[in-house]
């Protein structure tokens, strides 16, 4: 990781939790394994903690690193640096995932709040209008007693924003995931459903899938066109899981989005979801920022103890999962 990165995730407390566990050397810290003093400490080291900008650990610096034993990544995703090499050789590979997931769920459980009453295209509308708040009928309605709240994926998020919103008894709560047990989402108190039966019921969209083949565009002009007129689509997942040209003509018809990640990111300057007053644009700020990603680096620092003390790890990565995880 980057020395920014490192300042970010380890303060003094999480220094002093690792080196309680681990023998340390310089450099502590490398953000590329090109260099001598980098390759010098692969050639000792027994465990990796990684995090966002990680090279990938390809064969070659497998070769150089023919002690190492473990990759603990401090943050979520780990296809950038994790493949076939380091799963093929049988390390133990681990995510702190689920730490990230938390502040995307509460990004995303506010963003539903305020989708029933338009609340985040009411708000910049009161510079324009000021004194005159007829406008707020036109754009609130319908306001409903019970909305239809249509997750896309059951994944880490994806659970962690079903169990705030059975808490708070909001909604009707159904989630589309092909690839989990329908047993699992009615235990968790929400519906299994299909995208096409849901769509066409949905007040709130909001996707949780991962960016992969099978998912690329899922969400395009058919589906857009499905939604009821008043529907929100929330993103907090992956820009490519909606066809960005679908989504500009679905927003310009009148969609409203709530969309922390586009695709590409950021969008190019003259994209009309910009300056679309039913569109909230925010830059990628739904996961964990500032001191929130110490969450992450407190669980790669467990999963460390739990190796050192010979315990299996809490948050695996295995093959078979990275091919339906993020």
């Amino acid at each position: 990781m980057s020395a920014s990165t490192l300042e970010t995730l380890f303060g003094a407390e999480e220094m002093a939790r690792l080196r309680a566990v681990a023998s340390l050397a310089e450099p502590v810290a490398v953000a590329d394994f090109r260099s001598a003093a980098a390759r010098a400490r692969l050639a000792e080291v027994e465990v990796l903690i990684t995090s966002w900008g990680c090279p990938a650990l390809d064969d070659q610096v497998l070769r150089a690193a023919p002690r190492l034993q473990a990759v603990l990544h401090a943050a979520g995703s780990v296809r950038g640096h994790v493949g076939d090499a380091v799963l093929g050789r049988g390390l133990r590979v681990t995510t702190a995932a689920d730490a990230n997931a938390e502040p995307v769920a509460r990004y995303t459980l506010a963003a539903i709040l305020w989708a029933s009453k338009k609340i985040p295209f009411l708000a910049p509308d009161v510079r324009t209008f000021r004194d005159d708040w007829h406008y707020r009928d036109r754009k609130c309605l319908p306001v409903k007693a019970e909305q239809v709240i249509v997750l896309v994926g059951f994944s880490r998020v994806g659970r962690r924003v079903t169990q705030l919103l059975r808490d708070l008894g909001l909604g009707r709560v159904c989630v589309v995931d092909p690839v989990v047990d329908p047993r699992e989402i009615v235990a968790a108190g929400a519906e299994p459903v299909s995208l096409a039966e849901a769509l066409p019921h949905a007040d709130v969209l909001s996707l949780h899938a991962p960016s992969l083949p099978e998912t690329h565009h899922l969400i395009g002009a058919a589906e857009l066109a499905a939604l009821p007129e008043h529907a929100v689509l929330i993103n907090t997942a992956r820009g490519a899981l909606v066809d960005t040209a679908a989504l500009e003509r679905a927003c310009a018809a009148g969609l409203h989005a709530v969309l922390d990640v586009t695709d590409p990111e950021p969008l190019p300057t003259d994209s009309p979801l910009y300056d679309l007053p039913n569109v909230m644009l925010t830059p990628h700020v739904a996961g964990s920022l500032g001191e929130e990603t110490r969450r992450m680096s407190a669980a790669a620092l467990t999963e460390l103890e739990r190796y050192a003390a010979g315990l299996p790890a809490l948050a695996p990565v295995t093959a078979e999962a990275l091919e339906v995880q993020a």
